[in-house]
């Protein structure tokens, strides 16, 4: 179920952070969505 809200900044920073982080250095050529689940 989608969640019924704008997602904050403070939500979509944790997936930058990672995304710009050592921990992501495995993920190659993924299209990662941030919707809430919207789009699931």
């Amino acid at each position: 179920m989608a969640t019924p809200r704008f997602g904050m900044a403070e939500e979509i920073a944790g997936m930058v952070a990672w995304l710009t982080g050592p921990e992501s250095r495995f993920a190659t050529g993924a299209a990662l969505t941030i919707d809430g689940g919207a789009n699931a």
